[in-house]
């Protein structure tokens, strides 16, 4: 029994070493296991499945932490090739340096360089500055670009003068943003030329500045007569602004976007330059153009210069680098040094594993060693693409961005505005306040006093919306105020449109009047699409002036917010017109440009790409809007839906013009083996180099237009991106189509004959309203008002006959 019980013993203990050992071998190999899971880096899956997983509130994981892109532009800013003022960087500056100051400086102090603004940049001032009277007075704007950081600046004024000018009474005073800096005698004898220099204190300057002229002139020494003509003084053209400056170095961030990209007070044409894909889509196409859009909002009135470029190799000083793109489409993406990696041409988070194919994101990178600033707008798919390049062109997505990549996962849609909803423009209501208008700045309008008897009108913009017609009845009821001492027999408030007097009032009363009102008439026929309206006070005071001095500061005038129209319009357009176009007329129509469709050949050219930036840039030049939602499709692509629900943009040469039905309406033809058509006329050119602008009627909606940008050649094209692109060309755009020749003896498209324009009107035209019938009934008789007295003969006799008859039945 107890041998049976011993063996049984060492049996259960033999068992459980064995059963221990198992347990630790494998709590050891679930270990290992673990480890191995644990230390081992996912190997990257490019499935179609994981690219298309839902991003919806999806945070990836982040990239380790790399150096943050710092712009350091060249020191030395070579002459750019053509701008439109005649102010140029020049080479740097060379102070002279004593060795203690060289020892002192740091290693890294920046040379300076040197930019110089001449006055005639300025097109108040053009080739001359006359300064006429007693005392006279004339301004010149200038900017201070973001990244300068000045170290000194200096104004140099070349003037002439009257040789009647008595030297001890007159001088010539200069003011930077309202704070004198010097002055001049006006002493030269035969009208001489003299030259000036003055320092301008670093701490006056700002952003926005303003130099002032001002010139106190007297020929007698007693009594000099305002009126008289020989009080004057010149300011040559050539006078200038020199700036000695260092280029600041500045770490790039979307917090500050769209600068570097575009600076709204750099002094030189801020140059983009889009890469070119290896193929272009319609993706592309759309994303490129919204974004030329979008920088022709910003630039507004500011020169924009724009280039195409193949590869990242011959940059220019001032090339600011925009690529657009999948990674396949940009294969140089994997040639720059992004915050995102790259791994078999997907875009991959911090884990390695690629972003979803509906994921934007947006980069921001330098080339050359920091001298080039370059923005990447991409993603693993088209959608991800569109994402990103629409968080940086809508405001309210761009204001949010910081750091130097965005992923953009999710966008929430931005409605599109009303078709009539027009900023700057006058508001779609009938009645309104002064205060929902703008003044010349662009800027809402307050209450504004101007003081003096030489008062500068106030001024306000008066802009139709370009499909309004106004009636008789419209009405604008002026609130205003004045001060006191003012001469009741000779001052007076005076209202204007474009120049033109519409009503006026005296100032009956030499003790001021607060609140008043002037009601007056708006002629229909004075209200354009770019009118001004001026409220001029003509302020005397009660004491005549002595000697040419006029005591007229303590009289001041206001206009005020809260005065009011009553507009009687209606909504009626005759189409086509390309003087509508100049305001972006019927393609604006709404701002954002979400009923404006461009077509482009399947195989789009260089000149096809630059004429739809140029056209892009105007579009965007002209309207204003939360948004961009203009599509590109090429040729072969174009949905019949977007026929009918759309305005149509076709660009492209007349061998592969996208959209031949431009061509095959009525009015001008562009034909085969260079053949031209009007009418019933037909002729063969050689060569042909002229550009073609030409609307029509949408063969697929009446309520919609066709414009053809065409040419025989792309040097035609090339004609038409210039009248796109230049202003003076561009606004004398009218009838139905515009036929453009160069002039070849013409050295810059600046020159006022650089081109002749021919303009025909042979399409037939559609009347585009929304009225009711007893308003097309009276626009009827207002044109046709030859049927008035016809019809009133007709009336009579009419009337006659029936009087007759009546009276033949009485008698009978």
């Amino acid at each position: 029994m107890n041998k049976r019980s011993s063996r049984q013993s060492r049996q259960s203990s033999t068992s459980q070493i064995w059963r221990s050992r198992l347990l630790l071998l494998g709590g050891i190999g679930l270990f290992t296991t673990l480890a191995i899971i644990l230390t081992q880096k996912p190997v990257p899956q490019v499935s179609a499945q994981a690219s298309q997983r839902s991003a919806v509130n999806q945070l990836f994981k982040l990239p380790t932490t790399t150096a943050i892109a710092q712009y350091r532009p060249l020191s030395v800013d070579p002459i750019p090739s053509e701008t439109i003022a005649q102010a140029t960087p020049t080479e740097p500056a060379k102070p002279t340096e004593t060795p203690s100051e060289k020892a002192a400086e740091p290693k890294s102090k920046r040379p300076l360089s040197q930019y110089i603004v001449q006055f005639n940049r300025s097109p108040i001032i053009g080739n001359r500055f006359r300064l006429q009277g007693v005392y006279a007075e004339s301004q010149f704007g200038f900017t201070r670009p973001r990244q300068w950081e000045l170290k000194s600046a200096k104004a140099t004024i070349r003037y002439q003068h009257s040789p009647a000018l008595v030297p001890e009474k007159s001088n010539l005073v200069i003011r930077v943003n309202d704070t004198s800096i010097g002055s001049a005698p006006l002493n030269l004898k035969n009208a001489q030329v003299g030259k000036v220099t003055f320092d301008i204190p670093l701490n006056l300057l700002q952003d926005e500045n303003q130099i002032s002229i001002v010139a106190q002139q007297q020929n007698s020494p007693t009594c000099s007569n305002p009126d008289d003509q020989t009080l004057w003084s010149e300011v040559l053209s050539d006078s200038e602004i020199a700036f000695n400056y260092a280029v600041k170095p500045i770490d790039l961030d979307f917090s500050r976007y769209p600068f570097p990209f575009f600076d709204e007070y750099g002094l030189d044409s801020n140059r983009i330059s889009y890469l070119l894909p290896s193929q272009t889509s319609e993706s592309w196409l759309t994303a490129v153009s919204r974004f030329q859009t979008n920088f022709g909002r910003l630039a507004e009135f500011r020169p924009l210069e724009t280039v195409l470029i193949k590869d990242l190799k011959k940059l220019e000083w001032n090339d600011r680098i925009v690529v657009i793109g999948t990674p396949s489409e940009q294969p140089l993406l994997k040639t720059m040094k992004l915050p995102y990696k790259l791994v078999n041409d997907r875009f991959v988070d911090g884990n390695n594993t690629p972003l979803p194919d509906n994921v934007g994101v947006a980069m921001l990178a330098t080339l050359n060693n920091g001298e080039i600033p370059a923005i990447v707008v991409s993603g693993n798919g088209a959608e991800g693409v569109a994402k990103a390049a629409q968080f940086l062109i809508q405001p309210s997505n761009r204001q949010i961005g910081a750091g130097t990549a965005v992923i953009v996962s999710d966008l929430s849609e931005t409605p599109s505005p009303a078709p009539r909803e027009w900023s700057h423009y006058l508001p779609n209501q009938d009645n309104f306040q002064l205060a929902g208008l703008t003044g010349l700045d662009n800027k809402p309008f307050k209450d504004k006093t101007v003081k003096g008897t030489s008062a500068a009108p106030v001024q306000v913009h008066f802009r139709a919306l370009p499909d309004d017609r106004f009636l008789r009845g419209s009405t604008m009821n002026l609130k205003y105020s004045y001060s006191a001492q003012v001469d009741p027999r000779t001052s007076n408030v005076s209202v204007l449109i474009d120049g033109v007097g519409i009503g006026s009032r005296k100032l009956d009363s030499d003790k001021g009047g607060q609140n008043e009102s002037l009601t007056v008439d708006l002629p229909p026929n004075l209200i354009k699409s770019n009118s001004i309206i001026d409220v001029a006070f003509d302020l005397y005071p009660k004491e005549a002036a002595q000697c040419g001095y006029a005591n007229d500061q303590q009289l001041w005038g206001t206009v005020h917010g809260d005065t009011t129209f009553n507009l009687r319009r209606e909504n009626s357009v005759e189409l086509p017109d390309l003087k509508l176009l100049t305001t972006g007329f019927p393609l604006a129509s709404p701002q954002d440009l979400s009923k404006t469709a461009i077509v482009v050949p399947d195989s789009p050219s260089e000149s096809d790409l630059m004429t739809l930036l140029k056209f892009s840039e105007r579009m965007g030049r002209l309207t204003d809007a939360k948004s961009v939602k203009v599509e590109v499709f090429k040729t072969g692509s174009l949905p019949e839906g977007t026929k009918k629900d759309r305005n149509i943009v076709a660009i492209g040469t007349r061998d592969r013009f996208p959209v031949q039905q431009a061509f095959e309406t009525g009015g001008f033809q562009l034909m085969d083996v260079f053949g031209r058509g009007l009418g019933q006329d037909r002729i063969q050119t050689l060569p042909d180099s002229s550009g073609v602008i030409k609307s029509v009627m949408s063969p697929w909606n009446s309520d919609r237009v066709l414009i053809a940008l065409s040419g025989q050649t792309e040097k035609g094209l090339q004609h038409v991106q210039d009248i796109l692109a230049k202003d003076n060309w561009f606004y004398q755009l009218k009838n139905d189509t515009v036929l453009i020749n160069a002039n070849p003896q013409s050295a810059t498209t600046f020159d006022a004959d650089a081109y002749q324009l021919q303009f025909l009107d042979q399409a037939e035209r559609r009347r585009i309203e929304n009225v009711s019938p007893l308003s097309k009934a009276r626009r009827f008789l207002e044109e046709q008002w030859f049927f008035v007295p016809l019809g009133i003969i007709a009336a009579a006799l009419l009337l006659y006959g029936v009087a007759q008859l009546f009276l033949k039945r009485v008698a009978g």
